[in-house]
């Protein structure tokens, strides 16, 4: 670490009233959770690009999820899809994932891969095909059970392609229905994250189509059921921002699946080419103070022409500089500028923040945290994706082909 570059950063931030202790500290304490299906080969709807050494099992996901919470400290977690990641034996999974210094985070039905779901899950006309994925979100709650996992993460690709398909309001009581039947299940200190998207794989309606709907939903199933923001799943232009200070403001703020988009989906990897929007997020998550404390931080990305290790850390540090960023905005000043409704002196002084290099204290948290200063530079120099790939050899699936 450049000790100069740091203590120049924190003379500054000392002068505009930023308590770097406290900043260092927030940074240490930052939790990301990473996805099991980001570690396995993947691909789009044109295409999947194996790549050599990518995850074939959950015990070589753990591996890896390990490896990159080595790397940077703060991701001691890992979120799972089932069925792609059933086990055996689940004590022994959750023994296995303490050994590299993880445990199982979020678990994830699969309800969109099934032939029986071609129409919908849960809101599907025929009630066979409705009691089989409420049966298979049961199995889920078991599965949370047995691995000490706190949260019920629930997408659903459910929706319609053409007017007069079904009844749009019988589909919404059914998904009403279906959560609610589905809430007494989770162990009793878990929550439900109930995730939206505005189109596809349903194009002409989806049942949970934004982020009022997934709340209204929310407040009709319980205090435990929450709304989750992917960063992914909104029409151009939406101010992301705005959703989360509502809903934080609420209480219904569940959690995050980061990622960017350029266009239509989720593929690309957070903050690479949105990062003053991921830098908007978290001054929101800042400002909301102890409303923010119980909020799920998890990536979610399918990575397809990009190494998935690497790729993952990348993620993980822009992660980490948006949060930094928001750290070390000056809020006394920025109440008073709004109060005062000096425009531009708000935005500047947020801007502020924006355009500092908090890589200086970043490295001083590493540093603190006993792991490398820079995880890329630090994989990069490792032969960790060498030994894996010349263990594993290439797969054809790595169970977890599509973004949700």
């Amino acid at each position: 670490m450049n000790e100069v570059h740091y203590q120049v950063l924190a003379e500054t931030l000392g002068q505009r009233g930023i308590d770097v202790r406290h900043v260092i500290d927030r940074l240490k304490r930052q939790h990301i959770e990473t996805p099991s299906w980001g570690y396995g080969n993947s691909g789009t709807r044109f295409k999947m690009f194996a790549w050599r050494g990518a995850a074939r099992t959950i015990y070589e996901k753990l591996d890896d999820a390990g490896y990159v919470h080595r790397l940077t400290g703060v991701a001691p977690s890992i979120a799972i899809h089932i069925p792609w990641d059933t086990a055996d034996d689940y004590d022994a999974l959750q023994e296995y994932a303490a050994q590299q210094g993880v445990r199982i985070g979020a678990v994830n039905p699969n309800l969109f891969q099934d032939d029986a779901y071609k129409l919908g899950s849960i809101t599907h006309a025929d009630p066979g095909v409705r009691e089989d994925a409420l049966a298979h979100i049961v199995d889920c709650c078991a599965i949370m059970g047995k691995t000490g996992s706190k949260l019920l993460s629930l997408w659903f690709a459910d929706g319609t392609n053409y007017a007069g398909q079904d009844n749009i309001v019988q589909r919404k009581r059914r998904l009403e229905e279906a959560l609610r039947s589905v809430y007494p299940y989770m162990p009793a200190d878990a929550r439900m994250l109930i995730e939206y998207k505005f189109f596809e794989p349903a194009f002409y309606h989806t049942d949970l189509a934004d982020w009022g709907m997934a709340y209204a939903t929310a407040l009709k199933v319980g205090d435990r059921a929450q709304v989750l923001v992917d960063t992914g799943h909104h029409a151009q232009g939406t101010n992301i921002a705005h959703i989360v200070a509502f809903l934080l403001d609420e209480g219904r703020l569940g959690g995050f699946h980061f990622n960017a988009r350029r266009y239509a989906d989720d593929d690309l990897i957070v903050g690479t080419n949105n990062p003053q929007e991921l830098f908007e997020i978290y001054h929101e998550l800042v400002e909301a103070e102890s409303r923010a404390d119980d909020v799920a931080f998890m990536i979610d990305q399918t990575h397809n022409i990009e190494p998935k290790l690497e790729a993952m850390l990348l993620s993980i540090v822009n992660c980490q500089i948006a949060f930094a960023k928001a750290l070390i905005v000056d809020r006394r000043t920025l109440h008073q500028q709004q109060m005062a409704g000096d425009v531009l002196g708000a935005h500047g002084t947020l801007m502020d923040a924006y355009h500092t290099d908090v890589r200086p204290l970043l490295e001083r948290a590493r540093i603190e945290m006993n792991v490398p200063e820079n995880p890329i530079a630090a994989y990069r120099a490792d032969d960790y994706a060498k030994r894996i790939a010349d263990t594993r050899g290439i797969a054809g699936d790595g169970g977890g082909g599509f973004p949700t």
